[in-house]
């Protein structure tokens, strides 16, 4: 059997990316997080925006994680440019998992309730936080093999469509999130 060349993902980049997975589930189990809905089951898509979102495996949100490994991606490109690309999936990992635990805080969730459209949000449950990192780990992997013009057309069209469907996307979110504007916010609603 052949070792990994270091421009592979090889087996122990997945294990640690797995350890830092169940990490953050304890962390946010630990720190009071429901393990799924608490409707009392798990679908695999949720596409409705109401007390489910957030709670199951995939909904409108998740283009946004998927274009989350996108930028992970092309960071690690600039910035760890020398390390193996498993170095740099961990990287990501550590990153996206460092968000789920802060996004699943009472003062961001606080934030999203006051600033954003998700009036009613109440933070996410464990099983859509892991599935979140997975979502963005599938991102990165994508970016690693697809041309850019086509992960740059993939992520362009995420955030249409999501702004289609729920009038709301990755961009949107940050905005509304760091510097609420009050005509998007009404747009937003229905106004």
């Amino acid at each position: 059997m052949s070792r990994p060349s270091i421009r592979d993902i090889g087996a122990r980049d997945w294990l640690i990316v797995a350890l830092i997975l169940t990490l953050m589930a304890g962390v946010l189990l630990w720190a009071g997080r429901s393990p799924i809905c608490t409707c009392g089951y798990v679908a695999l898509w949720h596409g409705a925006l109401d007390s489910g979102n957030s709670q199951h495996i995939a909904d409108w949100y998740t283009p946004s994680h998927i274009i989350h490994g996108f930028l992970f991606y092309a960071l690690g490109w600039l910035v760890l440019r020398a390390r193996a690309p498993g170095e740099r999936l961990i990287f990501a990992v550590i990153i996206e998992a460092a968000w789920e635990v802060l996004e699943n805080s009472p003062i961001i969730i606080d934030r999203y309730r006051e600033a954003t459209i998700a009036l009613g949000y109440t933070g996410d449950s464990v099983i859509n936080s892991v599935f979140d990192v997975a979502w963005m780990a599938l991102g990165f992997a994508f970016a690693r093999r697809a041309p850019i013009r086509v992960t740059v057309g993939l992520a362009i069209a995420f955030e249409l469509l999501t702004l289609w469907a729920i009038r709301d996307n990755l961009t949107l979110n940050v905005v509304m999130l760091v510097s609420p504007i009050e005509a998007i916010r009404l747009w937003q609603q229905g106004g």
